[in-house]
C-alpha cells in the first residue's frame, strides 16, 4: 500500500476515513443525499511524537491499525494513489474506538 511509505512528522497521524454504509440494515440502497460522513477512520501511520521544552520526546496518544474517533472539521486532505486520506496531530484526535 502506497500510504504506508508516507511516514508522518511529529505528532501528525494519516488516517484513512471509514466509508459510510451504503445499504441499510434490511437491504435498501441508501441514496448518497443521506449518506453522511462518519467521524471515525483507521490510522495508517502515526509520527514519532513531539518534544517537550526540555527535549525529551512526548509518546503519541495512537498507533497504526487503531480504530479512532474524529473531529467533523479539520485536518489536511491527502490523496495517495487512488486513496483519500486526512493528516490530523495527535491533540486533534478525540479518542480510541475498542471493540
Amino acid at each position: 500500500m502506497a500510504a504506508r511509505r508516507l511516514i508522518p512528522l511529529l505528532d501528525r497521524v494519516l488516517v484513512k476515513r471509514i466509508e459510510p454504509p451504503t445499504k441499510s440494515v434490511g437491504g435498501i440502497l441508501l441514496p448518497e443525499s443521506s449518506q453522511s460522513k462518519l467521524n471515525e477512520g483507521i490510522v495508517i501511520a502515526c509520527g514519532p511524537g513531539r518534544r517537550d521544552k526540555d527535549g525529551s520526546l512526548l509518546p503519541m496518544g495512537v498507533k497504526v491499525d487503531d480504530k479512532v474517533l474524529l473531529p467533523q472539521y479539520g485536518g489536511s486532505e491527502v490523496a495517495i494513489g487512488d486513496d483519500e486520506m486526512v493528516l490530523f496531530r495527535d491533540e486533534d484526535i478525540l479518542g480510541v474506538l475498542k471493540d
